[in-house]
């Protein structure tokens, strides 16, 4: 089997809602987050790719115009990471039928995946 990642980042700011009050989280607070999305095949297409790397601009284009900048509560109702790497998942597989997982960063030390 054949992987290939790619790395896209945006910044942003949310609050966690459900919590318990004094929670840090349920302030508002920002990241810098880094998103991962892993392609895979069992073979490779005319070029030797698993995908042409280019193809994955989209992405980036759909993070810079709906996530960059913005405030996270207002693009998905609950957004924590787990639920960001399914959305980006959803939305990478609806377009890349190699998308096997997206992984989620928030800090250097923390990431959460979503993969099937």
């Amino acid at each position: 089997m054949y992987r290939i990642t790619k790395e896209f980042q945006f910044s942003a700011s949310h609050r966690l809602t459900t919590l318990e009050d004094g929670h840090p989280c349920t302030r508002v607070h920002g990241h810098n987050y880094v998103v991962v999305v892993e392609l895979a095949s069992a073979i490779l297409d005319e070029h030797g790719f698993v995908r042409e790397y280019r193809d994955l601009d989209l992405l980036k284009a759909y993070i810079d115009e709906n996530f960059d900048h913005r405030h996270l509560n207002d693009v998905l109702e609950m957004p924590t990471s787990e639920v960001l790497a399914k959305h980006f998942y959803d939305w990478c597989r609806e377009r890349w039928e190699e998308v096997t997982a997206v992984r989620i960063s928030e800090t250097p030390k923390i990431w959460a995946e979503y993969r099937p």
